[in-house]
Parts: C-alpha cells; structure tokens; sequence
C-alpha cells in the first residue's frame, strides 16, 4: 500500500533553488533514508512531506486517512503538564472509552429496569466497546508510556516532574517518545538522534526495527541509518536518487554507478570521436559522401551521455604535529572531581594510560563526567585529588563541542588569521578554502555561523596548531556525512596520540583502536573498536549471569542445615507444592464452570430472558475474579518454590 508520493516536487526560496524534480515513493512498513549534504534540502523536503512547508511545483498524493507524525530538527515538548500526564494525553481516547465502559456496566447492573431489547442493545455496545478498548491496547497502554520513557532515559525520574523544568534536550527526547506511542502509520524523523546517548540509541534502533508503520529519517548517524533503514534516497545537485539497501549498501552502490557510467561515457565518447573522423573525411568524396552522411544522421539521432559527476565539492585537509612526543603521552591517577556544594564527586578514581600513536574513545552515559574530564586533563577545571601527568614534548590540540573558543564578534578570517598574524593572508585563505570557505565567505562574523560552518572553522584552527596530542569533544556533532568521512580520513592518517568523546559508533569504529568506557567510579579499557566493545560487554553480561546462577546452585547445594531445620523446610516444600496443585484443580474446575456457563448463555430461552442473563453474566465475572485471585496465589508460591 502507498502511503505518499512526491512526483516532480520542485521548491526555492526566492531565487535560490533547493529542491527540483523530487520523485519519491513510500509504502507500508518502508524503512527509508535521506541522507545528502548540509543545505541539500533534506529538512525542507521532509517538512513538506509533513505539509508544514509548501511545494511551487509537482505533485502530491496520500490517503485521505493517513496519520503522520513529524519530529523536526529542533522540536521541544513545551507543555505545563508532568511528564505521566503529557504521555498519557496519546491515549486520552481510552480513558474516554473507559468511561463510557464504566457507564455502560452502571445501566446493565440495573437491568431489571430495562425491557429485553434495550438490555441488548446495552449488551452489545458493551462488547464493541470493550474490544476496541482491547484492541487499541487498553490494557497496555500504561506498560507502553513506562517502557519508552525508561527507553529513552527517564527511568530514573520522578514522573510527576512538570515539563517546564527540564532541559531542552530532555523536551526533545520527550517529544521523540510522545511521537512513538502515538505509533502513526508514517513517522518522519529529522536528526532522531540529536540528545541521545548510545544507550538510548540502541534502544531506538531496536523500537524502529519492529515498528509497525513506515519510518522516513534524516540522519548524520551513519551506524544508526545502517541499523534501521533498508532504502536511501540521495539529495544531491537539488534531484533525488534511489539506492535499495542499507547506508553501507549504498555508499558501494553508488561508487559501483558512478564507475559504470564513467565507462558508458567514454565508450560513448569514443564511438562518437570516430563517427566525426570518419564524417569529417568522408563527406567530401563522391564515392563515401552517402555513409557520411548516413553517419551524420546517427549521430545526430544519438542520445548524447552527460558525464557522471561525482561527488560535490568537500572539505580537504590533514592535521600535521610540529614535533613527535615521548612515548607516555598522558599519565592520570586515582582522580576524583567535585564540583562546589556538591555531595558526591562527579567522578572518583580514574585512572588512564596513554601512549603515543594510541587513539582511544571515551565512552559512557550522558552525565557521567566525560567531558569533565577532558577539561580537567587541560588544567580548565580543578579536580580534588589524584594526579595528572603529561608525558614529554606532548602538545595539546583541544576541540570543544560547544565551540567556546571561538571569538563571535570576529569575521572568519580574524579568527584564523588573528592567532597566526606572520603567516601571509593568502595562505590563511588556502587553508580556509580547504575547509569550504571561500572568496566573500571568510568575512562573515563567526555569530552568523551555522553549526556546521562554525565546527569547520574549529577545525581549521584545530589544523593550524599541528599538535600532537588531539583531545577532541564530539568532534562530529554538526557536520554532515561528507565532511564527517573528510575528518575521519585526515585522523586515520594523523601522525599523533588521540583522545576523543563520541557517541558516533560509526566514527569510533572507524578512529579508535580503544575504547575506555567511563563510569563514575573508574574507567574500564576494552583494546578493539566499538563493536569488539559491543561483543566483550555481551561476553561479560553472559559470564555474569553464568557466575550468578552457578553461585545461587552452588549455595543452595552447599548450605548446611540441621536435621530439625532441614525435615522442617522439607515439610513446607511439601505443604507449598500441595496447595499450588490444589489451586490448579481449582482453577481447571472454574474455567469448566465458566465454560458450560457460557454455553449456557448462546441458548435462546436464556440470552432472550435479560433477568437471568444478566444473572448468569454477573456469575461469570465473578468466577473470573476468583480464578484471577487463585491465579496471583498459584504465581506467588510458585516463585516462592523455586
């Protein structure tokens, strides 16, 4: 079934074009993908597929009934309510239902008041009342709102926290939860993943996998998209393309089409350098001057290839070091930092070896002190005990992801140029060039930046520096996938030690040979990238959990009880496992008296007299809450035996 199509969707802003010519197609349960770089019209596109944006041209189709939800880029929940209170409006259709449940069972409890036809109609609309409570999952729907809210890292809050007291992240992550208990039949995503930690990550990844709708994203999360989706569509040079597969699938598929239709226009080419030769020497001589022209014609008929272009301009650069550190680059120490009036420390015994040529991840829950410690290994933050040693000859090259070095009232050049006043402007502009910004594009103020520009512009004074010891904050944050494999490239063949916060699994994949997973007691060093990380923590959860029910055996076989105490735990056993099977006899003999009851009530004489259906189904209900008490016991004594 298709959900919406985009025919020839063509949009600009003023006379810039954005978007032209858009073809795209999405059906039931597609998991799709719009990926294309920074400006390309991803974000526009999908607010148009939200109908929040207008199209100048092309063609628009969807089902009159379909829902939709849209998380743009930069939504917050803003809301007055608690957070229980904000989930629980998604379902204000079942409360609804609920009550006029309730009053339904009011009026049939006063059934001696009703003639037979009207118990009926009562009866009836009670069922039908009941299943579409059933069905729109009345009955879960209170286990549903817990499981996205611990999902997507509020297990730890109090529910009734008013909204208005959160962060804006936490608003965002809010809003994304609200969202997914609606459950839409088309849910469109624009960067999902902003505020959200790996874990939390994880856990959307596997909610969108069995997501029973269709899911439209955008993402810079390249290990996510691979996770989730399996079509790509590209934005590039304002037209879209289609790619079948996940991310990685289409990275290969496109250099695979790209190489294909080089060859198919230079053999083209080719072919058509001969024709004109042959036309050229041809068309003058009486004898040939007919196939010249016969050659002409083909020619002119011939559906002429326009060359394949490749990728759109990127940002090219490399980090070099002035000079190569000793081989102990960083020493750290039972370290431990307490930020003023604070309890308890954010962070206690750390301890953390590096050596030149190392390059280590640092990961970890949002607010465990990753980026604390980062600031505290530059002597920015103080810490309360322990120690910090850098090895010899070791210079620091420091990326903030807040970008608080930069100057905001200076132009792009200034801040560049102003750090190294003896290096000639032309040189300063080459360098700024490498990192797309050109011509009129370096007097812009550095405030008038976009998140992207502003992290190319950290790192183009980041290069400059040619440290050796790179101690990067989510150096990725803000760059789209062009520029992200541009940096990824450049560090891989960095000369120097590096150490880095990301919760870019792609990136750390690519980048680190180790990841330190910091938690607020101490630091644990796996030697591999994140998905040898991913495998060690699933092979110490199984050791764990084999080493828990070994000692739990081991316990229960080893505890030494006397005579008198073992006979009289025995004799419990026994009285235990004697009441769990009589409560199973009397289970099985109230479900067959709930079941000949039942056979009972389908009787004409009987559904017909509403006195004694009414009697016969008030029996039933409280047979059914008797099993349901003998049922809660039975469960108890069983967890209690074993």
């Amino acid at each position: 079934m298709i959900l919406m199509q985009l025919n020839g969707i063509s949009k600009s802003f003023g006379a810039e074009e954005i978007l032209s010519n858009i073809k795209i197609e999405i059906k039931d349960k597609d998991r799709i993908a719009i990926v294309g770089r920074n400006g390309a019209g991803k974000s526009t596109l999908l607010k148009i597929m939200a109908q929040e944006l207008s199209y100048d041209e092309g063609e628009f189709f969807q089902p009159k009934d379909l829902t939709f939800g849209y998380l743009s880029q930069h939504m917050t929940l803003e809301s007055r309510k608690t957070i229980w209170d904000e989930m629980l409006e998604v379902f204000s259709h079942l409360k609804s239902l609920e009550k006029q449940l309730r009053a339904l069972e009011k009026e049939m409890e006063k059934a001696s008041e009703l003639s037979g036809e009207e118990y009926d109609k009562v009866l009836k609309e009670y069922d039908k009342l009941q299943l579409a409570y059933q069905t729109d999952g009345g009955y879960t729907y209170e286990s549903d709102i817990r499981a996205v809210l611990s999902g997507l890292n509020f297990e730890s809050f109090d529910y009734d926290t008013p909204i208005a007291e959160l962060s804006g992240g936490q608003k965002t992550r809010l809003a994304l939860g609200k969202l997914l208990l609606q459950k839409p039949q088309l849910l469109i995503l624009d960067e999902p993943t902003n505020h959200l930690d790996i874990d939390t990550l994880s856990w959307l990844e596997n909610y969108l996998v069995s997501y029973p709708g269709a899911i439209v994203i955008v993402s810079h999360d390249r290990y996510f998209l691979d996770k989730t989706v399996s079509i790509v569509y590209e934005i590039s040079r304002h037209k879209t393309r289609k790619y079948h597969g996940s991310y990685s699938k289409y990275l290969e598929q496109k250099a695979l089409n790209y190489e294909q239709e080089l060859k198919e226009f230079e053999k083209q080419q080719t072919e058509i350098k001969k024709m004109e030769d042959f036309i050229q020497r041809n068309i003058v001589r009486a004898s040939t001057t007919k196939r010249a022209q016969s050659r002409r014609k083909q020619l002119e008929k011939m559906e002429r290839l326009d060359r394949p272009l490749g990728d759109e301009s990127s940002a090219s650069f490399s980090f070099q070091i002035n000079r190569r550190s000793g081989n102990d680059v960083l020493k750290v120490e039972e370290l431990s930092l307490r930020y003023e009036k604070e309890v308890d420390p954010i962070f206690s015994n750390i301890r953390l070896d590096i050596n030149r040529g190392d390059r280590i991840a640092l990961v970890g829950p949002n607010g465990v002190g990753k980026t604390t410690l980062l600031k505290a290994i530059l002597g920015r933050l103080q810490t309360e005990k322990g120690n910090i040693q850098l090895g010899t000859n070791v210079q620091i090259g420091y990326y903030d992801q807040e970008q608080a070095d930069l100057n905001s009232t200076k132009t792009i050049l200034q801040e560049l140029w102003d750090d190294y006043p003896t290096i000639n402007e032309k040189d300063i502009r080459t360098v700024l060039g490498n990192f797309l910004f050109s011509g009129d594009d370096v007097l812009k103020q550095v405030h008038t930046l976009s998140g992207g520009e502003k992290a190319r512009l950290a790192l183009a004074k980041l290069k400059m520096q040619q440290a050796n010891f790179l101690i990067m904050d989510e150096p990725t944050n803000h760059l789209d996938i062009d520029s992200k494999e541009v940096l990824e490239a450049a560090l891989i063949d960095f000369p120097g030690t590096i150490l880095f916060v990301s919760h870019d699994r792609y990136f750390i994949n690519k980048i680190a040979d180790q990841v330190a997973e910091m938690e607020r007691d101490g630091i644990t060093i796996y030697l591999g990238d994140y998905d040898y990380y991913l495998e060690k923590k699933e092979e110490e959860a199984e050791i764990e959990r084999l080493k828990q029910e070994k000692e739990t055996t081991s316990n229960s076989e080893t505890k030494k009880l006397s005579y008198k105490e073992g006979k009289q735990l025995q004799s419990e056993k026994r009285k235990v496992q004697r009441r769990i099977s009589e409560l199973e006899e009397m289970i099985e003999h109230q479900e067959l008296d709930i079941a000949q009851i039942e056979e009972e009530m389908t009787k004409p004489e009987v559904y017909q007299d509403h006195e004694k259906s009414l009697e016969l189904t008030e029996t039933v209900n409280k047979l059914k809450y008797e099993i349901e008490q003998l049922i809660e016991e039975w469960t108890a004594l069983q967890e209690e035996n074993s």
